[in-house]
């Protein structure tokens, strides 16, 4: 066993010819595809991760592969841990759906003490991810590599009404963006600042401020495409009341937010979250009907253009003759949508009962998981994309993963 993983930890890949790889005795072999497959499939999914970042020829090789995608990784909190887990749909009526793998420990650098950090919420861009703790601080992680940032405090005091982001410019500087309110913002405006994080000058600065639209609390997650954050937002006319439900983009480039057009005729239905597809992390958007049918719509934003008009596609129409069938839809409802299968995720806790629920539905099926014995709560399990980038001011922070969950 320790032979071949030698032999495999010494693989490259060489395009247009078979997966080379060196001996102990320096002597060249090239292994036929089906048997890389075969030794990819016998390594943990945490290493997987890994080798995905080593080139873009295993990368290539493990997307192609169902006997490798299958095993798809995604990042889920669970009672304010950060846990590694893999995500199965391509057989939803397996019990194995969901199975947890590891867990992330992290130990704040500048206490003696050995207990956990909690977090808070988590956000992901670009195979990093943004945690808020449970003691208002951020800190950016690197999973695949284990590399933390320094502990970042916000500007001014942490206010319940702030949200934040990660996000990347064109030149692939990384960025936090700190959205901030002065007050609710859903019955009426409020001001609305944004400020943006610099790793190089360990430094915040305002960037801008509104009192046209707001961020209402069941809509501050926020969706990481390409780089650029999207939110669903509350636009105001002058001096009057709400007047619509928007869509907004924050430009890491440009660090400006604006507008993005919503498929079809929006008076024609409810929003009620963002989200990404689990392949290509494409803008996904949840919608259903104002009439009396309860129809949920999946749409997929295809491209954009630099005035914010948006092409859409819908993947998906949940049919229900109930309201509450399936799911109750809420507003700001987290939810994942999977191309390749045309299924919808959503995870649900209910007080009644002390597991959590993963809803897994589609035009023509329906699975509803128990996630047993995962905790008191569970996030939506967010589709993590492995990457080998550098946090941008240095690893000063400690970040481990715990040994695998058996």
């Amino acid at each position: 066993m320790m032979r071949m993983m030698r032999l495999w930890l010494n693989m490259m890949t060489r395009w247009g010819r078979s997966v080379m790889a060196v001996t102990e005795n320096n002597r060249t072999v090239y292994l036929p595809e089906d048997m890389l497959v075969e030794i990819l499939s016998r390594v943990p999914e945490a290493s997987l991760a890994r080798f995905r970042s080593t080139s873009k020829g295993w990368n290539a090789l493990i997307k192609k592969e169902r006997k490798l995608d299958y095993k798809s990784l995604v990042v889920i909190l669970i009672d304010r841990r950060v846990y590694l887990a893999r995500l199965d749909l391509h057989g939803i009526q397996d019990d194995n759906v969901v199975n947890l793998i590891s867990h992330f420990s992290l130990n704040d650098p500048l206490s003696t003490s050995s207990k956990e950090v909690g977090i808070r919420q988590v956000f992901h861009c670009d195979g990093l991810l943004l945690c808020t703790t449970m003691d208002n601080r951020l800190v950016v992680w690197n999973p695949c590599s284990g590399e933390t940032s320094r502990m970042i405090k916000p500007l001014n005091s942490y206010s319940r009404y702030d949200t934040y982001a990660l996000g990347k410019s064109s030149n692939n500087k990384y960025k936090i963006l700190r959205v901030h309110h002065h007050g609710p913002g859903y019955l009426e405006p409020c001001l609305v600042d944004y400020e943006i994080y610099d790793f190089t000058s360990n430094s915040w600065r305002v960037v801008g401020k509104t009192r046209e639209w707001s961020i209402p609390h069941m809509w501050r997650g926020g969706t990481s495409v390409n780089g650029n954050t999207y939110w669903l937002t509350f636009t105001f006319r002058q001096n009057g009341p709400r007047s619509r439900d928007t869509l907004r983009c924050f430009d890491f480039s440009t660090e400006r937010f604006g507008p993005v057009s919503l498929p079809g005729d929006p008076r024609s239905y409810y929003v009620f979250a963002l989200s990404v597809t689990r392949e290509e992390q494409k803008l996904c958007l949840l919608t259903s009907s104002r009439d009396e049918v309860y129809d949920i719509d999946v749409w997929i934003g295809t491209k954009i253009k630099s005035t914010g008009d948006m092409s859409w596609s819908k993947l998906l129409t949940v049919e229900r003759t109930q309201r509450c069938q399936f799911i109750t839809l809420r507003t700001g409802m987290s939810f994942l949508a999977d191309r390749e299968n045309k299924v919808l995720v959503h995870p649900t806790k209910y007080k009644i009962s002390s597991n959590c629920l993963l809803h897994i539905l589609g035009e023509d099926k329906y699975r509803q998981v128990d996630l047993h014995d995962v905790g008191f709560k569970c996030s939506l399990p967010v589709q993590y994309g492995p990457t080998l980038v550098q946090i941008q001011q240095g690893s000063l922070g400690v970040g481990t993963w715990k040994a695998p969950i058996t």
